[in-house]
């Protein structure tokens, strides 16, 4: 299948690099060349724009930062044409992107006004499940275009989720990293409160993993440097989940809270702790960082 693949960040060039070692024609593009130049190492073919790279492809897939940058490719700005307008009808587009519902439907209406199948499908998983193709995809849209775009998730996740028509897979996720947030601030707390009264963190952590305290940050994302290995506290908070793009999963799930009229009280201290966490210089360390804001090192 001739796939083009725009946005080849730390999780969109991992799942870029499965849907070629997957066999599939994969044409990427990202406005990094770092990023490029990343997944040509692995094989990837490299296109000379956006515009380009989607020539000739039947699956469009989108991994970008937020909801403005979505609408931006697709929808286009100013005299400039997005890509629903140079793509033929019956193209299929999966948005991986985690932004706000009403964007995506609005670049889904935009889509079937022109018969290309659209899906939002927002992932969970952390770069860990990026490279080992084991993420959880959260997918808005019709039923029948979620069977023709389960072959390609398949190749980059072990869970498949449909949440409802388009825009559900992201109210999903921005629910479930809401909850992300609240945690691992919670967690990040709980840890530094023991290392501040003598206890090692390898020990507590364990503690706790197997008690009522137990979650995903103390299973696979231990937020203190040195407990787990592969986590990003223990490589200097490099790479990973960053700080700023967590404070805008937060700032969506406020948003969306004030619209609906729901009560979120720990969602907004959550986003108001990785905001001080922000302003103090560390929006491009991993999100785990906001230990920090609890812990000092000696």
């Amino acid at each position: 299948m001739k796939i083009a693949f725009i946005g080849l960040g730390n999780m969109g060039g991992p799942m870029a690099l499965n849907l070629h070692k997957a066999g599939h024609e994969v044409l990427a593009f990202d406005l990094s060349k770092a990023a490029c130049d990343k997944v040509a190492e692995g094989g990837v073919r490299i296109g000379g724009d956006a515009n380009a790279t989607v020539q000739g492809a039947e699956v469009v897939i989108s991994m970008l930062p937020a909801s403005q940058h979505v609408e931006a490719l697709f929808l286009g700005t100013g005299q400039a044409k997005g890509l629903l307008a140079c793509l033929p009808a019956g193209t299929l587009v999966i948005d991986c992107s985690t932004i706000a519902a009403a964007s995506a439907r609005k670049v889904a209406e935009a889509a079937k006004a022109q018969q290309i199948d659209f899906i939002d499908a927002p992932v969970s998983g952390g770069t860990g499940g990026a490279i080992a193709g084991t993420l959880t995809f959260m997918v808005g849209g019709d039923a029948a275009v979620l069977e023709r775009a389960r072959p390609v998730l398949e190749k980059m996740g072990a869970n498949i989720f449909h949440a409802g028509s388009v825009g559900a897979g992201q109210t999903a996720k921005i629910c479930n990293n809401m909850l992300l947030g609240i945690l691992m601030a919670g967690t990040s707390e709980a840890i530094a409160l023991g290392v501040a009264n003598g206890l090692d963190p390898k020990v507590l952590s364990e503690i706790m993993r197997r008690s009522s305290g137990g979650n995903w940050a103390l299973e696979k994302y231990n937020p203190f440097p040195g407990v787990m290995e592969t986590a990003p506290a223990s490589k200097g908070y490099a790479g990973g989940f960053g700080t700023d793009l967590m404070l805008k999963d937060l700032g969506l799930a406020q948003e969306n809270a004030t619209a609906v009229k729901a009560a979120t009280p720990l969602g907004g201290l959550a986003r108001s702790l990785y905001a001080a966490h922000s302003l103090g210089g560390h929006g491009g360390l991993d999100f785990s960082s906001i230990l920090q804001m609890f812990h000092k090192a000696r």
